[in-house]
């Protein structure tokens, strides 16, 4: 039988076989489906979960919204004693959602743990995906958001991308907002510390087939936090890390699942068994190591470039890494307030082997990380083949000075000293 006869044929045996494992009832259904290219069996790309262009399935009422309030309030915990993600607050926004019927009524009750079927598809495939956000209280008391639309939508694309469902990003946030202020006595009312938001969404159909979820939960809970550094900056050291990949070209690095998260804990143990704090992601491609992520981390350098200009640069959006919302938010600004310096701002693809260089020819300026739990995370020094890349601080310094200023102008808009469209007050 001719190649083509045979392919035709085994597409349309696999394909229907497919489909209906997945719960589809044709090709319409999916948005992608195997081929057969020269033999070979190319990548099966991920499969609508539901139809988003019919609104019945995104829309959230928030009409229907209830709040249960707890009769047996929390203790609030001393600021000096507050811990990362170890305490929470009195309640929790869940909303429950299925194929059929769309997202149901929300509702905001007391904080309590979830009755999940040992089959439920997110403990055995990983349908989990979340965001990482923050409420401040500004001098006046009003309790702020700092850019939740962005959040929003990465989490409708992270949803997306593992067959969970979309949803409306303005209800979300006007949810979100009830919640935080169903809550609002736990936001500490001073500099530096803040309400962290964790939006999640799991699937929860009760299945071992492996398929898009027919029903999903999305839950947000709240834990009070304090500085990242009580004390100030802590410069950190980073391992340059090939042996182990973060991400891929085609994955799913670019968003922010759970399932990107584990697999780094113990390349990261390594590393601290070795002395430094986090993993610099290296990718290998073309005989260069390009730089990614560091930790869990958008990073950033600042150096002074061979046309002797100063850049400040970060790795561009090719799929391997996180659209950070602070990331945005530090390139948005620079544009804004260091181009008229004469600096240069760039999202480009730069190796480890040019840090080292800008090291060795004194030509680096700083490099630090950037996401919600710190803002900026000062760099001292690169572990990379045996040697170390000195990343420009001075020895009694634990920042460089473009860190300081892009922590102090996202950290004014976010407490509403500077009245910023990115600062929702609610």
């Amino acid at each position: 039988m001719p190649y083509n006869s045979v392919s035709v044929a085994l597409r349309s045996f696999l394909i229907p076989t497919m489909l209906s494992s997945c719960g589809f009832r044709s090709a319409r259904a999916a948005s992608r489906t195997f081929r057969l290219v020269n033999g070979s069996q190319t990548r099966c790309y991920a499969m609508a979960a539901h139809d988003v262009s019919n609104p019945k399935l995104t829309t959230i009422d928030n009409s229907k919204l209830t709040i249960t309030k707890t009769t047996t309030p929390k203790e609030l915990i001393p600021n000096d004693e507050l811990v990362f993600g170890k305490h929470f607050t009195d309640h929790m926004l869940s909303l429950e959602w299925t194929a059929t019927d769309g997202w149901q009524a929300p509702r905001i009750t007391p904080y309590q743990n979830l009755s999940l079927d040992p089959a439920t598809c997110v403990f055995h495939y990983a349908f989990e995906c979340f965001e990482g956000m923050k409420a401040y209280k500004d001098e006046k008391g009003n309790i702020r958001l700092f850019r939740p639309d962005k959040n929003m939508a990465r989490l409708n694309r992270s949803s997306s991308r593992i067959a969970l469902p979309k949803f409306d990003q303005k209800a979300m946030i006007d949810l979100i907002s009830q919640f935080v202020k169903t809550d609002e006595r736990f936001i500490p009312a001073a500099r530096g510390y803040s309400l962290y938001l964790r939006p999640t969404m799991i699937g929860t159909q009760r299945t071992l087939g492996v398929g898009p979820p027919g029903s999903a939960l999305l839950y947000v809970i709240a834990s009070p936090v304090g500085p990242y550094y009580p004390t100030g900056f802590k410069a950190v050291s980073l391992e340059a890390t090939t042996y182990a990949v973060r991400a891929w070209p085609g994955g799913v690095g670019n968003s922010k699942l759970g399932a990107n998260y584990a697999p780094c804990i113990v390349p990261q143990m390594e590393a601290a068994s070795r002395g430094f704090h986090q993993n610099l992601w290296l990718f290998e491609e073309g005989g260069e190591e390009w730089v990614t992520e560091v930790g869990t981390m958008n990073l950033f350098a600042a150096i002074v470039n061979k046309d002797g200009k100063k850049e400040l640069m970060t790795a561009p959006l090719d799929g391997t890494i996180l659209e950070g919302v602070t990331r945005d938010s530090i390139l948005e600004l620079a544009r804004e307030r260091l181009v008229p310096e004469g600096w240069e701002v760039n999202e480009r693809r730069f190796s480890v082997r040019e840090l080292a260089e800008a090291d060795k020819e004194g030509r680096m300026l700083e490099v630090f990380g950037a996401g919600t739990a710190a803002v900026v995370s000062p760099v001292r020094n690169i572990g990379w083949k045996n040697s170390m890349i000195n990343c420009g601080l001075e020895a009694d310094k634990e920042a460089g000075p473009i860190a300081q200023r892009m922590k102090d102008w996202i950290e004014g808009i976010q407490y509403g000293d500077e009245t910023h469209p990115w600062s929702l007050q609610i």
